[in-house]
């Protein structure tokens, strides 16, 4: 027997969470709390104890270059003690004693199918999307009873405030909340400074936990708040007199993303939403035609983005054509900045209805749609963080382009002057 010493002496609340964990656990911890140490040595921890047969552990962080610039280096000197351990630079890996503990993104969930784990970390659950749990994360636990930590800062109620909320009232998990002010870990001077620099609702996120602050850089926070408030997001059936326009991000290596639109009047009703990869658009025309046949509606427009017009090299054929021969009738969007287009979905927000649960996704990625914030320069850049949630906000976006241009069109032509013919 060769004794370990892993040099890592927890705080009192970390060494709390150590001890309470439960089979699956979310803590919602304040920043500077530590949780990244405290999880990689969890992972460690665990991994030396269990004894399983080629264990297998992973760490997720939202992106991969973030996985390994917050925890790699952690990862190496917490287990540089362990006998015979072997690094894997370039898979950010790490071996030993028949356990392995990698590092994983989020951002390509795609890597992470077909494996198993024994044990996962998810930190900043607040910003992956949540399809990485519930479609690759979930079952890869399951054949060896495998266990899991969502760890982060919370970022408007978002799928990490639903498996929070999940957590405080489900048998076998563990929901904690940590807050600055109760901790003690960042002491009551640098609270106050951190308070006088920063917005009320920054502060409450980043050292109080809480959900109900706006998301940092959210292009359409306020809008989708108001549309909550007013009860624009509900129950909102389709409705068999009116066709279904659909607004599409077309996506190559990315997700295609469709919504399924009605107009009530003045009213826009978001009556469906879908997304998916890999597919070729006869499967997508499918999709629209199984749902709006389902619901007894026809086909309205397919709202295209402009690179539609782009011809592919297997076929020689533009996607609208292609899409066109599959019977569709199709509609370009303008080719209009990024901030006209984000301004133009602003302006038709305060008439859209959604239905929550159909257009769930879809709903998610409006909230979440943020500028790329550069760390360094402490600003935001002037242009939207490509993540999971652009393709939802980049079809909506198109279809109000689309839509604030028709309508712009018609007011031109009413007030055209009349020519009398003679």
């Amino acid at each position: 027997m060769v004794e370990i010493v892993i040099p890592y002496d927890p705080r009192e609340h970390q060494a709390e969470v150590h001890k309470g964990l439960e089979r699956f656990n979310v803590l919602v911890c304040h920043r500077r709390f530590g949780k990244t140490v405290a999880m990689v040595n969890e992972l460690i921890m665990r991994a030396l104890k269990d004894g399983k047969k080629d264990g297998r552990y992973g760490y997720i962080a939202p992106f991969y270059k973030q996985a390994k610039t917050v925890a790699w280096d952690y990862l190496k000197h917490y287990t540089d003690p362990i006998p015979g351990r072997v690094f894997n630079e370039s898979e950010l890996r790490v071996d030993f004693l028949g356990q392995r503990i990698r590092l994983f993104g989020g951002d390509n969930p795609d890597a992470l199918r077909g494996i198993y784990l024994d044990g996962v970390i998810l930190d900043e659950y607040a910003e992956m999307d949540p399809r990485v749990w519930s479609e690759i994360i979930r079952p890869a636990l399951s054949d060896r009873k495998g266990w899991a930590v969502f760890i982060g800062t919370p970022k408007g109620k978002n799928a990490f405030y639903d498996i929070y909320q999940h957590a405080l009232k489900s048998e076998g998990w563990l929901g904690a909340m940590y807050k600055a002010s109760e901790t003690g870990i960042v002491d009551a001077a640098e609270l106050v400074d951190a308070r006088a620099v920063m917005t009320p609702d920054e502060y409450e996120q980043e050292y109080e936990c809480s959900f109900e602050a706006a998301i940092k850089g959210a292009y359409y926070g306020p809008q989708m708040a108001l549309a909550s408030e007013q009860g624009r997001i509900g129950s909102v059936p389709y409705q068999s007199e009116f066709a279904v326009d659909t607004f599409w991000d077309l996506g190559i290596d990315d997700s295609t993303a469709i919504w399924f639109v009605q107009y009530a009047g003045k009213e826009i009703h978001l009556v469906d939403y879908y997304e998916n990869n890999g597919e070729a658009l006869a499967h997508y025309v499918g999709e629209i035609e199984k749902r709006v046949n389902k619901n007894g509606c026809r086909m309205g427009d397919l709202i295209l983005p402009h690179d539609a017009r782009q011809r592919e090299l297997s076929t020689g054929l533009t996607r609208q054509e292609t899409l066109e021969k599959l019977g569709c009738k199709t509609m370009i969007a303008p080719s209009q900045s990024v901030v006209d287009g984000i301004n133009a979905a602003r302006q038709i927000m305060g008439r859209c209805w959604w239905d929550a649960e159909r257009c769930e996704r879809g709903i998610e990625s409006l909230r979440q749609y943020a500028k790329d914030y550069d760390s360094i320069n402490r600003t935001f850049r002037q242009k939207p963080l490509h993540n999971w949630a652009s393709h939802g906000a980049d079809a909506f976006r198109y279809g109000a382009i689309t839509k604030i241009a028709a309508k712009a069109k018609r007011a031109e032509r009413s007030l055209s002057p009349k020519i009398a013919m003679v």
